[in-house]
């Protein structure tokens, strides 16, 4: 005793769309937005970036609870030899909390 077995489209009905015999128009594609990344907005974000580079490097110990000025003045008096341009850096920008306040200070200890 064999069954025939149907695929699974035969259960549904077929629906076709109808054409009307209209071709759609082809638009152009719209030119690309213009680049609004000014030059200034790079150089900072190369700066937070190497900042935080300077925050994930363990080899100047840990950086929770104090500011990234004092945990490169804590490893320069135990003589792990942090980056001079770090310093420049942060003595640079001595007002702005996104450079002073290290990658985990959002995080309570």
């Amino acid at each position: 005793m064999t069954t025939k077995r149907g695929l699974i489209t035969d259960s549904f009905k077929v629906v076709k769309k109808a054409r009307n015999g209209v071709k759609r128009e082809k638009r152009p594609t719209p030119p690309p937005p213009p680049q609004k990344e000014p030059e200034t907005e790079t150089v900072r974000e190369e700066e937070l970036q190497r900042l935080t580079h300077f925050d994930l490097n363990w080899i100047f110990g840990p950086c929770t609870g104090i500011s990234r000025l004092q945990r490169w003045e804590r490893a320069k008096l135990h003589g792990l030899s942090p980056p001079e341009e770090i310093r420049d850096l942060l003595l640079q920008t001595h007002t702005d909390p996104e450079y002073n306040l290290s990658l985990w200070s959002e995080y309570p200890l």
